[in-house]
């Protein structure tokens, strides 16, 4: 027997676990409209995460390179993860639960069949996963802050042009036509 049977045979209750300790990151009432509501219209959030860790899962049971495999799946992750209240780690720390998740899961029959190499293997491709997906992260925060800046820019600029403290600064041609 494989790992890949083993995480074949034991995936969903991986993914369930998973995503539970992904709800768990939430507050309870978050959490519990999260994991209750199915319908994607009604809880986008909740569809995301059910969707992208299966597909996730399903790449990594696969050997499937990171930009083919995933890119579309973390990205929306990722995007919601990134808009919310989280530090960065608290952010991407969903990834390295599922390292967690199968060691308690299939511990014992990794032991049993001696798949450490291949769990190892495993291992580093969810590590590859959660730094191609801090670089995802960064894009996001980095736009998120760049439209936050270019609102209080505006937000400011209105104040002061309302409170007539807005003035025009004279460009060196005219200072010098000025003084001529």
């Amino acid at each position: 027997m494989t790992l890949r049977d083993l995480l074949e045979t034991q995936k969903s209750i991986i993914l369930n676990r998973w995503f539970e300790a992904i709800m768990a990151t939430y507050a309870a009432d978050t959490s519990g409209f999260l994991k209750s509501q199915k319908d994607q219209f009604r809880n986008p959030v909740g569809h995301t995460f059910s969707e992208g860790i299966n597909s996730i899962f399903e790449a990594l049971i696969a050997g499937t390179e990171l930009q083919e495999g995933m890119t579309t799946v973390l990205d929306d992750i990722i995007k919601v993860r990134a808009v919310q209240n989280f530090t960065p780690a608290q952010a991407l720390s969903f990834i390295f639960v599922l390292k967690t998740v199968v060691r308690e899961e299939l511990g014992k029959d990794i032991k049993e069949n001696q798949l450490y190499e291949e769990f190892i293997g495993f291992e580093g491709k969810i590590d590859e996963l959660a730094l191609y997906a801090f670089n995802i992260y960064l894009k996001y925060r980095e736009q998120l802050f760049e439209l936050r800046t270019a609102e209080l820019k505006r937000m400011t600029f209105g104040l002061l042009k309302r409170a007539n403290l807005m003035s025009e600064i004279p460009s060196e041609d005219t200072e010098s036509e000025n003084l001529e």
